[in-house]
């Protein structure tokens, strides 16, 4: 278990403290106990609250030195140096680390004012004057070094949390971007869908007007095909509305939306592009609705598309799909040995988190992940009837 700083500062000040009381009865015979004590505790005691008040704290320490130039600073009598003065070293590191380069410059300047005085009141002395100046400047320089270090190490850690945390906001962002772009995608797919439904519906409501006295059985039919039709239709509305995120309708592509009949011209276009891809498609889903047929094409050209850019050289891919009950299953697996998609993803790539939006908005599931044997998996789950 780490110590709090506030215990190791403490004990520093005890120990400053408890050697102090050796100079004050050396020194009782010139200099007052109660005066040399006061400046003890004025030097000591702040070292306790040097990093939650790093000026405070080395200015009071500052007032004890003057204090005890001011008391006995000019006596020749030999009075030896204070364990306490080293206090004054401690509140230049702090200064230096905690409040800047300014602040340490200008508190060195008022200690270098105090050595001087000192200096000066005891020129008698001879060469043990510029002997002690020579130990003073040697411990502030170690102080001053040291607190630079120690500052720049703070300011290095405190810069590299910073950006950790605007990474990890940039991510959450970059993530809810790639959501909003996909459902807003899917929104404009859905669009299409919903709008060929009604375009069926109306011309089937036509013919049925037409034929409704003169061929009743194919007005019965087309009848029958605006039921099935705006069954669909209202379905894809219901998807429509839960996803539809803007209302920007920008970018619009005027095309036929592909599905699942158009998964093998999908598999020819990776084979052309390098990726031996095998197709095993259940016969029966010509059938789909639009908007679950473009979904599976979807999720399969994505994963495709993934193998093609992290799968690595010599990789092949299977394409499964089966249709089990009132359940789609749709699976994608290559052997490639390249960059792991998941890897990719955290990186920054949003393809994982498209197609899970997308079998999220069909009211499936899909998962991701490596293959035991090697390779990449991904497997989606798709109800056939709407939720």
């Amino acid at each position: 278990m780490r110590a709090h700083p506030a215990f190791g500062d403490s004990l520093i000040a005890g120990l400053l403290f408890v050697m102090d009381l050796g100079t004050v009865v050396a020194a009782s015979d010139f200099v007052s106990p109660g005066t040399m004590l006061l400046v003890g505790l004025l030097m000591v005691v702040p070292v306790v609250f040097r990093r939650r008040h790093p000026l405070g704290s080395a200015y009071v320490i500052l007032a004890g030195g003057a204090l005890q130039l001011v008391t006995h600073g000019d006596l020749d009598t030999g009075v030896p140096v204070r364990a306490s003065d080293f206090a004054l070293a401690v509140a230049l590191y702090t200064v230096v680390a905690y409040a800047g380069r300014r602040q340490g410059l200008l508190y060195a300047v008022w200690l270098a004012l105090g050595s001087l005085i000192w200096a000066f009141w005891r020129v008698n002395a001879g060469p043990e004057v510029v002997f002690v100046l020579f130990v003073v400047a040697v411990v502030f320089g170690f102080s001053w070094a040291l607190g630079e270090f120690v500052g720049a190490r703070r300011a290095y850690h405190s810069e590299l949390e910073q950006r950790l945390r605007l990474l990890e906001t940039e991510r959450d962002q970059q993530a809810r971007i790639a959501v909003g772009e996909e459902r807003s995608r899917i929104a404009r797919e859905l669009h299409d869908v919903v709008a060929h439904a009604v375009s069926v519906m109306v011309v089937q409501a036509d013919g049925a007007g037409y034929a409704i006295r003169g061929n009743p059985e194919l007005a019965e039919a087309a009848v029958r095909t605006i039921a099935d039709t705006g069954r669909q239709a209202l379905t894809e509305l219901r998807r429509l509305l839960g996803v539809l995120r803007s209302e920007d309708g920008s970018g619009t592509q005027w095309v036929p939306q592909p599905g699942a009949n158009d998964l093998e011209e999908l598999a020819e276009n990776c084979r052309a592009a390098g990726l031996p891809v095998r197709l095993e498609v259940a016969d029966d889903l010509g059938a789909l609705p639009a908007g679950l047929g473009l979904g599976l094409y979807r999720i399969v050209q994505e994963a495709l598309t993934n193998t093609l850019k992290h799968a690595g050289s010599g990789a092949s891919a299977v394409v499964r799909v089966t249709r089990t009950g009132d359940q789609l299953a749709v699976e994608v697996a290559d052997d490639g040995f390249g960059t792991p998609h998941d890897l990719v993803a955290v990186s920054g790539g949003n393809g994982l988190i498209g197609m899970r939006e997308r079998a999220g908005v069909l009211g499936g599931t899909l998962d991701a992940g490596p293959n035991p044997g090697g390779g990449w998996r991904v497997r989606a789950v798709l109800p056939l009837a709407p939720s």
